[in-house]
């Protein structure tokens, strides 16, 4: 069986930075290995100058490493084909305040040069997955931090990438917000899709991540499955229904018998805040209770699952015309080609309105008018004889 090639590798990855004559200044990212693996979630950790973001900057191609070796879906970070598979959520959200959040994912989609057709339907399937169809015409410079960031989150997956980077996806979000995006991660890595995601709530990567890669000073302090990192091998946990207090006694018993300090703690659980937060939301969405602000998201775009569109294509060109079915419809012109056609309207427009060639007349030539009086009057205002 062939094995699998990693979205990323790295191979003694270094990056030094050096000050302006050429001496190291500060080595951001030291010596490191790690591997991604398709379809897999990985939480990239660590604290403020540890080298995250150093190490994303070369994953999106946006700095060079000083050394060893690294390749996106085994070609250079810098190669457009590479680009073109990678989705980027930078940690603040760099959107045109002018722009209504429309214009905005279908600036995202032309730079992907998608047709408008593809633009319309993506924005329309994003816009109702982040919970923001309801104020697709207002300006992103109105909304709040949250709400521009779920924007941010809907441009990063216009071109449908196979290998999404997550810089602080939750940044800014409400507990509601943190919980829809945390699914939607979990969602897209069901469809074959590969995540990384760099965050500061540890809470939020326990919840989606597979695996983490914990970094400080720049090299790898830990890395590992979170259900090998977590687990505490040399202690219990039972968890059952609740039991009446005889039984309860027994088991104290039980228990006391078998530790040699006695010590043990039994309690109920608990279910943590964001839990019992969204349990609230909940219950006051099924109230029908109105909201002005934001809404739950809907379903996960449907584009983003890999040859949906492509079989639909192919269904299109098989598919033969029964007999007897009317004639299709012409298709209503995509808004460009529209805009098109209108300028060549204009053209057309102007363009005959330049008067014709003078028609050449048998009639004699009006004489030209004698101009001797005229230059006379000139002559004695310029104190000319």
């Amino acid at each position: 069986m062939a094995e699998i090639e990693p979205v990323v590798r790295a191979v003694g990855l270094t990056k030094v930075f050096r000050d302006f004559w050429g001496r190291p200044k500060a080595r951001a990212v030291n010596d490191i290995d790690f591997e991604i693996r398709p379809g897999e979630v990985v939480g990239l950790l660590g604290p403020n100058g540890s080298g995250k973001s150093t190490t994303v900057k070369m994953l999106l191609g946006l700095l060079y490493p000083t050394g060893g070796r690294l390749s996106v879906f085994g070609l250079s970070p810098r190669a457009v084909e590479t680009k073109r598979e990678i989705g980027y959520l930078p940690e603040e959200s760099y959107l045109y305040k002018y722009l209504t959040a429309e214009e905005t994912l279908d600036f995202f989609g032309a730079l992907f040069n998608l047709s408008a057709a593809d633009r319309k339907k993506r924005i329309d399937q994003l816009l109702e997955m982040v919970g923001m169809a309801h104020a697709r015409r207002r300006r992103v410079g109105e909304f709040s931090k949250g709400m521009a960031r779920r924007i941010g989150l809907a441009q990063a997956m216009i071109n449908d990438p196979s290998f999404l980077i997550l810089d602080e996806p939750t940044s800014g979000l409400d507990p509601l917000g943190c919980r829809e995006v945390k699914d939607l991660i979990l969602a897209l890595k069901k469809r074959g899709k590969t995540v990384l995601v760099t965050s500061h709530l540890l809470s939020d990567v326990e919840d989606v991540c597979d695996r983490v890669i914990i970094l400080y000073g720049g090299k790898i302090r830990a890395e590992g499955e979170l259900s090998q990192l977590l687990t505490v091998s040399d202690s219990n946990r039972i968890v059952a229904p609740s039991l009446p207090e005889p039984a309860m006694e027994e088991i104290r018993q039980i228990l006391r018998r078998n530790l040699k300090d006695g010590e043990f703690t039994m309690d109920h659980p608990r279910r943590s805040l964001e839990e019992f937060f969204l349990n609230v939301i909940s219950a006051a969405k099924r109230d029908s209770v109105e909201t002005a602000g934001v809404v739950g998201g809907g379903k996960i775009a449907d584009y983003l699952e890999k040859g949906d569109e492509t079989s639909a294509v192919l269904a299109d060109l098989i598919a033969e015309p029964q007999a007897g079915a009317p004639a299709a419809a012409p298709a209503e012109l995509a808004p460009a080609e529209k805009k098109a056609g209108d300028v060549s309207e204009k053209l057309e427009a102007l363009t005959s309105g330049v008067p014709a060639p003078p028609e050449v007349s048998d009639a004699p030539a009006k004489p030209k008018e004698d101009l001797s009086a005229a230059n006379a009057k000139l002559d004695d205002l310029l104190g000319k004889k």
